[in-house]
């Protein structure tokens, strides 16, 4: 039998520059559908004939699902093939983008976000492992910088993303933008990105059910709580049943041959408060921010455009601040700016909790959103360097994969939480029962950013995380010598 012909070899800069691009459309699409959804929602809660429980579960359906399959999509492209799967969950992506902009119910709409947030959770992590296969080591830095800018942009101009397309289009536009993006990402990608794989490693299939199960059923618990009462059997059986899966899921993760979070990683020094500091950040932020969007709307009356050019100076300061930031932090380490960070974000929600009337003027906020954002900017700029120096180096993909899991974890909680003490104090009837809910809500999102911002505290320096990780590569995994023991 004749073999098949070989495939021409492209110069490495075309492979290269085509791997940027490519990634970072799909990178910036589901970036992008992590917050855009968010000032849609008064529009969708009027359309789809929804409470807040319908809208919690359209930005938390996919928020979960990309949270509990997010460790396991860079597993599968090893296994399988890199670009493979990348192809095969940006379809998934694109295709649940179509679905959710035909949605004729909230029920139709919260189940195409979930298959979206899958898509997503296979897509975000195989850009960057497609990427550093495709670029040469010599130009992989600014490639990578690139793929932060990226990431970073999508974020900071979601708000005003989504307000423009529902004010100058419609609500279902946010998601039909994602279809011809993606069909021609497909297409292209297919021709022009390298199939490459990586170590067979096994998937902790046990490990994803169950925390599957436990967040679902917790979640499911908050939200419902306010409206079926918490003593019903719905809710009780969800909260119990939620937290014995989140039990028996940590329970598993200390026995699993290639546990989705493992265990050891957390007798790092630093690595338990960094992540705990990332899934209480993530609770305060993505909470504040459900929130205040339909608080901008629903009560202020400002439009989907108006409301997310108000919080651009929230949003966007990451952006804007990286640069700076990022020399302050190579130069002082990242531990003080990230707990720096974590206290101006408690202090701007505070702000916001004690200043917010159904009438307050945009001057009276701006001062709490401008602070929030230099908050965020302080945490996210040098958060990735702070988990990556509480590990070894052959450990910081996973310990990467862990801390960005954590702190979705924390948005789901978050949104979960604050939206069940928003509902219990107040709710969408008039301006004033809006923000009797909102106030309490967002006064538990600073207290959890403050406990954030002391749980930094005990993270170590630069020099005695050095000597600790240095120290564990020394003993090894258990107390078995080390490499660097050898």
């Amino acid at each position: 039998m004749k073999a098949p012909p070989a495939r021409p070899t492209r110069p490495a800069h075309q492979t290269a520059t085509w791997a940027v691009i490519l990634t970072g459309l799909a990178l910036f699409m589901t970036s992008l559908d992590n917050l855009v959804v968010t000032f849609a929602l008064p529009v969708i809660r009027e359309r789809l004939h929804t409470g807040l429980a319908g809208l919690e579960w359209t930005v938390n359906a996919y928020t979960l699902a990309f949270a509990v399959l997010l460790p396991t999509g860079a597993a599968l492209g090893d296994r399988f093939g890199r670009r493979r799967l990348f192809l095969l969950g940006l379809g998934v992506f694109t295709a649940a983008s179509a679905a959710a902009a035909l949605a004729p119910s909230i029920t139709w709409l919260v189940a195409a976000r979930a298959v979206q947030g899958a898509g997503a959770a296979v897509v975000m992590p195989l850009t960057l492992t497609l990427l550093t296969a495709s670029v040469p080591a010599a130009r992989r830095g600014a490639a990578l910088g690139i793929w932060g800018a990226i990431g970073g942009a999508a974020v900071a101009i979601g708000p005003l993303v989504g307000g423009a397309v529902v004010q100058g289009i419609s609500w279902q536009w946010i998601f039909w933008l994602n279809v011809p993006v993606g069909l021609v990402v497909l297409a292209i990608a297919r021709g022009r990105l390298e199939e490459s794989r990586g170590e067979r490693r096994p998937l902790d299939l046990p490990g994803v059910a169950l925390v599957t199960a436990g967040l679902f059923g917790v979640v499911l618990g908050l939200v419902e709580g306010p409206t079926h009462g918490w003593a019903s059997p719905l809710v009780g059986s969800a909260l119990a049943g939620g937290v014995a899966s989140l039990i028996a899921f940590v329970a598993w993760e200390r026995r699993a041959p290639a546990p989705m979070i493992p265990p050891r990683l957390f007798r790092r020094p630093g690595f338990a408060a960094v992540n705990l500091a990332s899934l209480l950040m993530g609770f305060g932020m993505f909470g504040s921010i459900f929130l205040l969007s339909q608080f901008l709307q629903t009560v202020q009356r400002l439009s989907p455009l108006e409301a997310g050019v108000r919080t651009l100076l929230w949003t966007a300061m990451p952006v804007l601040l990286a640069a700076p930031i990022g020399r302050l932090a190579d130069r002082i380490g990242g531990r003080p700016l990230l707990v720096t960070g974590l206290a101006c974000q408690a202090v701007g929600l505070l702000w916001l909790a004690v200043v917010s009337t159904p009438t307050v003027g945009y001057p009276e906020v701006m001062g709490a959103f401008a602070i929030s954002g230099v908050g965020m900017s302080l945490f996210f700029v040098p958060v990735a360097q702070v988990v990556m120096g509480t590990v070894r180096p052959q450990e910081q993909g996973i310990a990467s994969g862990t801390n960005n899991t954590l702190r979705e974890v924390g948005g789901v909680l978050g949104i979960a939480v604050m939206g069940t003490i928003f509902s219990s104090l107040g709710g969408y009837a008039t301006g004033a029962t809006f923000v009797a809910g909102l106030r309490p809500a967002l006064l538990a999102g600073a207290v959890l950013l403050a406990l954030a911002s002391l749980s930094g505290l005990a993270i170590p320096g630069r020099r005695r995380m050095a000597s600790g990780v240095a120290a564990s590569d020394a003993q090894g995994e258990d107390g078995v010598p080390g490499p660097a023991a050898a």
